[in-house]
């Protein structure tokens, strides 16, 4: 089983991602034609504290429980520029500035890594897999979950680190005053779980954000992934925005397929 799985590293349409998270990191082998898994997806729990070399030493175990031989594509809940991460949402303080190329190739022997951030990933792989409408025009992903992660695209094009979730949006008070308050603290799917909203209450505070993001970016397709993608139907059509919507098709295979994309196509942002 060792010696084939080898082998299969080396076919041109088989890649390998990683999708790095708060809670746990997932890789597993992705059929590059279809955007299909081959064989299981990997979970290991996301160490804690989440620093850079705990992580890479995870994603580490990772590729070698999948016997993985070839390049690795890697999300991480950063912004990241240059191979280089920027901030660092719901993992340790330490990747800010890390040079996140030489972190994880040190820890798998030195092969080829490209990193990009996960929502930018989870878009690239929506483009390629999902709904076709994505490939024209200006869409914007949003992932809904801890926070809101967003990727931008332009005729399939990515235009890397929007992060959109932390746009201050004018919140409306029933005294009639305005405060601002950053989108994703307003309208993630973390907060309708805390606060218990129903799905009508948390779809118009999502309807508030989605309109501003329509006001600034006039997109032609909205694309919502996020575990609470798979109830779209209680929630979707309660929506109130003119442009159209969509759920996202991959949901939590998106990441880990972005990932080997990136690494396969040359992407490094």
């Amino acid at each position: 089983m060792h010696s084939s799985n080898l082998e299969r590293s080396d076919e041109a349409h088989v890649g390998f991602g990683i999708d790095i998270g708060g809670s746990g990191i997932k890789g597993a082998r992705v059929d590059l034609r279809t955007g299909e898994f081959i064989g299981e997806r990997i979970k290991v729990a996301t160490p804690q504290p989440a620093t850079p070399t705990a992580v890479a030493d995870t994603v580490a175990t990772i590729i070698n429980q999948a016997h993985w031989a070839g390049p690795v594509g890697i999300t991480v809940p950063s912004v990241v520029r240059n191979q280089q991460a920027l901030t660092a949402a719901n993992i340790d303080p330490e990747w800010i500035d890390c040079d996140l190329s030489d972190v994880f190739s040190t820890a798998v022997g030195g092969r080829e890594c490209a990193v990009l951030n996960d929502a930018d990933a989870a878009g690239l792989a929506e483009v390629a897999f999902g709904d076709p409408r994505a490939q024209q025009g200006v869409v914007i992903l949003a992932t809904l979950g801890t926070g809101i992660g967003s990727a931008l695209l332009t005729d399939g094009t990515l235009v890397p680190n929007t992060e959109l979730g932390h746009l201050m949006i004018q919140r409306p008070r029933r005294s009639g005053k305005i405060t601002l308050v950053e989108a994703e603290a307003y309208a993630a799917s973390s907060v309708r779980q805390r606060e218990e909203l129903s799905y009508k209450k948390w779809a118009k505070r999502l309807s508030h954000v989605l309109s501003e993001y329509e006001r600034l970016f006039w997109p032609d397709l909205f694309i919502l992934g996020g575990g609470v993608s798979r109830k779209f139907d209680k929630w979707g059509p309660l929506l109130e925005v003119d442009t159209q919507v969509v759920p996202a098709r991959l949901r939590n295979r998106a990441g880990i397929v972005g990932a080997a994309m990136a690494v396969n196509r040359g992407i490094r942002p």
